[in-house]
């Protein structure tokens, strides 16, 4: 009886000491877009938040989260204002964030589901010993999340008992947190922990830069598949229809294996997951890969030669006809 009256009462002490963590990645001091929608998925368990950021320029990306946007629920921003923290490699990260998680009060971790995020995320579910649910797109209480399996043709629903719930959110399925201000969150500084010698260092990236929108926040997005031929026609079919709509690009696994485009614009299920107002795939089959990283966009217009690809079925306008007759037409008419 003693045991159980304990057990009891260490349940309600967790359950008045929960507390959410969340990891927010920024970019030279701004706040990424995912990660914005992470806090937004957060707030929806109800718990107070932490929000951690790391590297370099934390202390700037924290200090625009706490004036540039509202979030009621956020009570603390921690700071881990350390170099090697920079880039995010997974190998650094990880150990910040499990020591952090090994403290009673947090009851749930959420990243987004970013490449960042999955690097990460699957590293603290094994250093502490907890089953992640991972690609969360709705968050129904503090204990049941729904995600998609069979790559997005199923949405199960996922009741987790763990003591400490570990996910990761699909930005696309959730808004931002709006503009405002946070005036009443704290802002603190943490070292890192110790680390072990890690044989890892940073080399360098080679990033696309583009003044398009990004392809997780565009709300309109030209898409183009393995059809266009080569990378000249994709660009000189895609390019002008893009800038009519200011819209981004993207496209297939397919078209970028065939060098058609950089890998960064591959939308799908080993690519972007996207959800803009407008999705124009020209010249696209429809893939299940590529289906599951487009069914949330609210409007999906296809335009293919033939009749039987599998895009035209989930299509809200679905045009039989030659691409390469049907995109210069539309962008005059765009014009």
């Amino acid at each position: 009886m003693f045991a159980a009256r304990q057990s009891v009462r260490l349940a309600g002490l967790r359950a008045r000491l929960a507390s959410t963590l969340a990891f927010v990645e920024s970019e030279q001091g701004i706040v990424s877009k995912a990660s914005l929608s992470a806090l937004n998925a957060a707030s929806k368990i109800t718990n107070p938040i932490t929000a951690v950021f790391v590297g370099s320029d934390a202390s700037t990306a924290a200090e625009s989260l706490k004036k540039s946007y509202s979030c009621d629920q956020l009570k603390d921003i921690i700071v881990v204002k350390d170099s090697e923290l920079d880039h995010y490699l997974p190998e650094r990260v990880t150990p910040v964030i499990v020591d952090m998680l090994k403290q009673p009060e947090y009851s749930h971790f959420i990243t987004a589901s970013s490449s960042v995020g999955k690097n990460i995320l699957a590293r603290i579910g094994a250093l502490l010993d907890n089953q992640p649910v991972s690609e969360v797109v709705e968050i129904k209480d503090s204990q049941t999340f729904v995600r998609p399996i069979y790559a997005g043709n199923i949405l199960s629903t996922v009741k987790n008992t763990q003591e400490k719930n570990i996910l990761s959110v699909r930005a696309s399925s959730f808004a931002s947190i709006p503009e405002g201000s946070t005036e009443s969150a704290t802002i603190s500084e943490q070292t890192a922990p110790v680390s072990e010698d890690i044989a890892i260092t940073w080399e360098g990236e080679n990033i696309l830069k583009s003044t398009r929108p990004e392809l997780g926040s565009a709300k309109r997005i030209v898409a183009g598949g393995r059809a266009l031929k080569d990378k000249e026609t994709f660009e000189n079919l895609l390019t002008p229809l893009a800038d009519a709509l200011g819209a981004g690009i993207g496209a297939t696994r397919a078209a970028v294996d065939n060098g058609f485009c950089d890998n960064s614009l591959q939308i799908g299920q080993t690519g972007k997951v996207v959800a803009p107002e407008l999705y124009i795939a020209a010249g696209i089959s429809g893939a299940i890969q590529h289906l599951a990283g487009i069914k949330d966009s609210k409007v999906i217009v296809a335009i293919n030669n033939d009749p039987e690809a599998p895009i035209l079925k989930i299509a809200d306008y679905a045009l039989v006809d030659d691409v390469f007759k049907v995109l210069p037409e539309l962008t005059e008419k765009v014009k």
